[in-house]
């Protein structure tokens, strides 16, 4: 797919949102022809880096195809290691304009970082615990902007949490590569957060960087 502008990139996704919502998805770039041809090589328009969720399938919520974007999901949408290796590849040496980074209501590892707070929270294998340490400063936050000084988890809204944390995820794009930081000063990328509403099936922006 050419390449295009991180504006022109989030519009394609906007668009195939609303058909999705809509009902009407076209179903595009998923003929033999462009998979032959893709055979060769890739210059997608996008990289989407989500939760891995099942109900959070991109390609399908924006009316994608091959070619399209260069997805990355993990539980969560937590910035790892190698989640910020393989958008580094795909801003670095495939330049998409784009990344959008995508969250959702009732997500699970949300839900599991504040319920992990409690004073008799089970224990959590060790690579769940790691997983879910990246989302505890938001649930935090959210405590302290309500003045839940003991963190009652049960009155704890995973929604706000939620957004936190897609900013702050964000956030650890930014100061943890350089390389996408630089892009996004020089204007050749963009950054979206949006939080995905599984009822509706509409992806809402809360933050935009890079984008005219």
């Amino acid at each position: 797919m050419a390449a295009t502008t991180p504006s022109e990139a989030w519009q394609m996704l906007v668009e195939g949102n609303k058909r999705f919502v809509a009902g009407a998805p076209q179903h595009p770039h998923q003929d033999t022809a462009l998979r032959e041809k893709l055979a060769d090589g890739q210059r997608p328009r996008v990289a989407l880096f989500g939760c891995s969720d099942s109900r959070l399938a991109a390609e399908i919520i924006f009316d994608l195809g091959l070619g399209d974007a260069f997805v990355i999901r993990n539980a969560g949408q937590v910035a790892s290691a190698s989640a910020i290796g393989s958008i580094e590849y795909a801003v670095g040496v495939l330049e998409v304009p784009l990344i959008l980074v995508l969250g959702h209501d009732n997500c699970g590892a949300v839900r599991a970082a504040i319920d992990s707070q409690a004073a008799d929270a089970p224990e959590l294998t060790p690579h769940i615990t790691e997983l879910i340490e990246p989302i505890v400063p938001a649930v935090r936050r959210v405590a302290r902007a309500r003045r839940d000084e003991a963190l009652d988890v049960a009155s704890i809204d995973a929604s706000e949490v939620g957004r936190e944390h897609l900013r702050d995820t964000i956030t650890d794009l930014l100061t943890g590569s350089e390389l996408i930081s630089r892009k996004v000063v020089d204007g050749s990328l963009g950054i979206v957060g949006a939080n995905y509403r599984l009822h509706e099936g509409t992806a809402v922006p809360d933050v935009l960087i890079g984008l005219s």
